[in-house]
């Protein structure tokens, strides 16, 4: 895969359509978590250095399927005025005409920030006619939302028709810090998922049973490979669709470690500590139990690669944190080892345990979730295939 590298484009007096993700968790018109959107201040700054004409960003905010008021970006504008001191030109009009009419009326050296592009149905169908409309606002194309990048979109694929196209500044160092883990990581590895999602966990579990020293499973994840190998799980959640597929890996577990013991919740909402194997249908699983986290801890700290995507439970209930909470303290003890953290919520659990005080230089948070796995899995994911110069 030929990438065009950030440092190799000349963006001196054009104008920049860059693609970014703002997607960040909103409540009450306030923005809970701003990570996404710091990680792109360098970019921006850089663009304004270099001499950028203008810069026009884009980006989606959650998953509305026509234009809906309540999902716009016009308070992610306010936020990232008030963040980087300057006025941010935020653009309500649809992609056409209009939209071309308004930017030219901007002044140079300006940063503009466009509407939810979701709210148009032909971003998520990649539509190349769509595509050529939004291209005709700039000169070139930065791909600089690697979280959304597994997916097959127009302003991330079919715009690269039309625009030479890059690969932003976080972009590239996503790709870097996912490689040290994919390509001769320093041993042992150790990767740990926990979390749902298991169809998108289960293809990374594959790939890295030859790569890796041990893979340490959670949550549903590690449910879904107990139910399917006979296990009782009593009422705990699992994913049924991939039960079949959970089996075969856990046929092939000479480097997977699986829980076992738990924290439990049984009908009357009583919580106790229970051996994997004693287990009453009447109970579910919240969270992985104290053998298990010393278990796990103990294989951490000799550890000199750690990927984690995924808490061990429910953490976000204060009685079934412990078992996230552990593990991400023992990646925060091992100073020794190169570790890559990644998933909106495995990112809040080392957040929660004021992680920002304790990071250094070798771990990397990585603002992918589900585009993570896809690039360790596959090595490719659509948003960065198609970034070719064109021009």
């Amino acid at each position: 895969m030929s990438l065009k590298p950030f440092n190799s484009i000349n963006v001196n007096g054009k104008r920049v359509l860059v693609r970014v993700d703002f997607n960040v968790p909103i409540e009450q018109k306030k923005i809970l978590d701003d990570f996404r959107i710091q990680q792109t201040l360098p970019t921006i700054k850089l663009l304004k250095e270099k001499g950028a004409k203008k810069i026009i960003l884009i980006s989606h905010l959650g998953r509305p399927s026509k234009r809906d008021e309540k999902l716009s970006l016009e308070l992610i504008a306010e936020y990232l005025e008030k963040l980087i001191n300057e006025k941010i030109y935020f653009l309500k009009a649809p992609i056409g005409k209009k939209l071309l009419e308004e930017i030219e009326n901007i002044p140079d050296n300006s940063i503009i920030l466009l509407e939810n592009i979701r709210f148009y149905k032909e971003e998520e169908g990649n539509n190349r006619n769509f595509a050529k409309e939004l291209a005709k606002t700039a000169d070139c194309f930065i791909n600089e939302a690697f979280s959304v990048s597994h997916r097959k979109t127009a302003s991330l694929c079919a715009i690269t028709e039309f625009l030479p196209s890059y690969l932003g500044k976080l972009l590239e160092k996503e790709i870097a810090n996912l490689d040290k883990v994919l390509e001769k990581p320093e041993k042992p590895l150790v990767i740990i998922l926990g979390g749902a999602k298991t169809k998108d966990k289960l293809p990374l579990v594959e790939k890295f049973l030859e790569k890796a020293d041990y893979i340490l499973l959670g949550g549903v994840i590690a449910n879904t490979i107990l139910k399917a190998n006979g296990f009782s799980i009593g009422q705990s959640l699992f994913e049924k669709e991939v039960i079949n597929e959970a089996k075969e890996i856990g046929s092939k577990k000479a480097q997977i470690v699986l829980p076992g013991d738990f924290v439990v919740l049984n009908k009357e909402n009583k919580k106790q500590i229970k051996e994997l194997g004693l287990i009453d249908n009447d109970e579910s699983i919240f969270d992985i139990g104290p053998t298990t986290i010393n278990s796990f801890s103990g294989i951490i700290s000799k550890a000199r690669t750690v990927f984690f995507n995924g808490p061990m439970g429910k953490f976000e209930d204060i009685r079934f944190s412990k078992g996230t909470n552990e593990i991400t303290k023992a990646i925060l003890k091992n100073k020794k080892a190169f570790s890559v953290i990644g998933g909106g919520e495995t990112i809040t659990s080392f957040k929660d345990l004021s992680f920002k005080s304790k990071v250094s230089d070798s771990i990397f948070l990585s603002t992918g979730g589900g585009a993570m796995l896809e690039y360790l899995a596959n090595k490719s994911l659509p948003g960065l295939a198609t970034i070719k110069n064109i021009s």
